[in-house]
């Protein structure tokens, strides 16, 4: 039994911690909700914490998932954070989706102080997360990364090291921008459709089996044709990572133009009262304009 801790408990992080406390593993768990915190360890014979510096203190991995650079700044190097709880040898693994820049400088002041950081992001969304099937995309040594591996396993069952620190989140941007401008694609050729009067369930049955299928199509279309907005995905989650992408290729002067096209329609939902919605919800911006619905015929 690992002595591990978890930070942030959200859609995501909420799940995974409880996958390592069913693993066997001694958690300790802390979250900005108190209440999620005392909810988890009271089901799940974990340990809630105050802060971050005591999850560290108690932990010798500490995993962290929260919602972004700013957060992660702040409960790794920030007052009470792991930082000042960790003991030298502490491995922390940050699975959220972050600054590439920004957590390579997270990683190189804990190494200052002894304590082992990998970028860790995730992807596989709510469903990956409670059915313990992520897919962890990991950068920094490779040698802590296999020495904390059984850790992960609880988790997700794909495993990528990926290289050097900031690899792993370069990785999983680079997932997400293909991710993001298809489910755009899928929007406007499915607006479209539904403008033209075509029936939707054929349509998708037509791209299922042809050069355009997409296992991101075939999975939010359903959930498009019913109606069903509730959040696997959220749009400003999802919006803060093309933000990301952005900013990768700036600093590796890269241009990406339909990513900064993708960004503006996302950004339209977030104007328009999405935010919090699953990111297939953006397609009703593309609907307001054209003045239909993109649902399925079948009751």
């Amino acid at each position: 039994m690992a002595k591990l801790g978890f930070l942030g408990l959200g859609i995501m992080g909420y799940p995974m911690a409880r996958h390592l406390m069913r693993g066997g593993h001694q958690v300790a768990v802390w979250s900005h909700t108190a209440a999620k915190a005392r909810q988890l360890a009271e089901a799940e014979g974990g340990t809630a914490c105050a802060t971050p510096r005591e999850v560290a203190a108690a932990s010798d991995c500490v995993f962290l998932c929260v919602g972004n650079t700013d957060m992660c700044e702040q409960v790794i190097l920030g007052p009470d954070g792991v930082i000042e709880g960790a003991q030298p040898g502490t491995v922390v693994a940050d699975a959220s989706t972050v600054s590439i820049s920004r957590s390579r400088a997270i990683g190189q002041k804990l190494a200052a102080k002894g304590i082992h950081f990998l970028d860790a992001p995730c992807t596989g969304s709510k469903p990956g997360a409670e059915g313990g099937t992520l897919t962890f995309m990991i950068g920094g040594d490779k040698e802590v990364f296999e020495r904390v591996r059984p850790y992960f396993e609880p988790m997700g069952k794909m495993l990528y090291y990926c290289g050097g620190p900031g690899l792993g989140l370069q990785a999983k941007l680079t997932q997400n921008l293909i991710l993001c401008n298809l489910l755009q694609a899928f929007n406007e050729g499915f607006v479209l459709a539904a403008k033209a009067g075509l029936d939707m369930d054929q349509m998708l049955d037509i791209i299922s089996n042809s050069a355009a299928r997409s296992g991101l199509v075939s999975f939010k279309a359903p959930y498009v044709f019913r109606r069903d907005f509730a959040t696997n995905f959220s749009v400003q989650w999802m919006h803060k990572d093309i933000g990301l992408m952005l900013e990768s290729g700036l600093e590796l002067n890269v241009p990406l133009p339909l990513t900064g096209l993708t960004q503006q329609l996302f950004r339209a939902a977030l104007a328009r009262g999405y935010g919090k919605d699953d990111i297939c919800s953006t397609i009703k911006v593309l609907e307001e304009i054209a003045g239909v619905e993109v649902k399925s015929a079948k009751k």
